[in-house]
């Protein structure tokens, strides 16, 4: 049989839509393989994210877990900064008082003739202002067995009196201590031995007032102006020059002023 060309092409029209229909008869089957595919699709990346966070005990894994850098998580408040604390309060240091005079030693003669112009005996008790190496006091001990006190601010006198007391055994009866004249309370003593200057001598006068009656006060070289003395003799010696002494007695006698 003799098929024309334009029968051919029909042919070949049907045999085509014929393969089409074929290829759409099993919709099922491609829908399976799309599902089968989906299900091995990797999951999603955020989800994996989430299931591989670790979670707080009682925190299901949906909550969300606030971080240290949320705004409203509160921070705990600065230290307080130190404090410096106050020093003790230091209170200045005063300097030790200096001697008003220097030192210059009583010649022994006259130390002798003081002790005898003050009349001093074992009942006595001598305090020696100034008493330097500590001669007047040991001498009133050792001569007459009295009580005698030498006070001075000056600590190297100090210690050559106490060495003087101890080469001449008269601890016992003895006493040396480093004070402040001008501030002394004189009142246990009925002899006072002095050898100052007149201006300290003067500046004296307030506490020697304040001496029992019949107490006396003995001054090598210098007197106290305004108090008359009751007595006052030259001792010669120490190189051949006269050396006063002046004496008082209390009640001092005190000097009429002049207008």
């Amino acid at each position: 049989m003799t098929v024309s060309n334009q029968g051919l092409k029909w042919v070949w029209v049907v045999v085509c839509l014929g393969l089409v229909g074929c290829s759409s008869e099993k919709p099922g089957s491609q829908k399976a393989t799309g599902s089968k595919a989906s299900a091995t699709k990797p999951a999603d990346s955020t989800a994996g994210k989430a299931a591989s966070q670790p979670t707080s005990p009682g925190t299901s894994p949906a909550q969300k877990v606030p971080s240290a850098t949320t705004s409203g998580t509160a921070t705990p408040p600065p230290a307080p900064a130190p404090t410096a604390q106050n020093p003790p309060a230091v209170e200045p240091t005063q300097e030790p008082k200096r001697p008003d005079v220097i030192f210059v030693p009583t010649p022994q003669e006259v130390v002798d003739k003081m002790l005898e112009l003050a009349q001093v005996t074992k009942d006595d008790v001598v305090y020696d202002l100034g008493c330097g190496d500590g001669r007047i006091v040991v001498t009133a001990a050792k001569k007459f067995g009295c009580r005698a006190f030498g006070f001075d601010v000056d600590p190297e006198r100090i210690q050559e009196s106490k060495e003087n007391v101890e080469k001449n055994g008269v601890g016992n009866l003895v006493t040396i201590e480093q004070k402040d004249i001008f501030t002394l309370d004189l009142s246990k003593a009925n002899v006072v031995t002095l050898y100052l200057l007149p201006s300290l001598n003067v500046k004296l006068i307030p506490q020697l007032e304040k001496l029992k009656p019949g107490s006396r006060i003995v001054s090598h070289a210098f007197d106290m102006k305004g108090v008359t003395p009751d007595q006052v003799v030259t001792v010669d010696g120490d190189g051949g020059y006269g050396r006063t002494v002046y004496l008082w007695t209390t009640p001092l006698k005190k000097e009429a002023e002049t207008k």
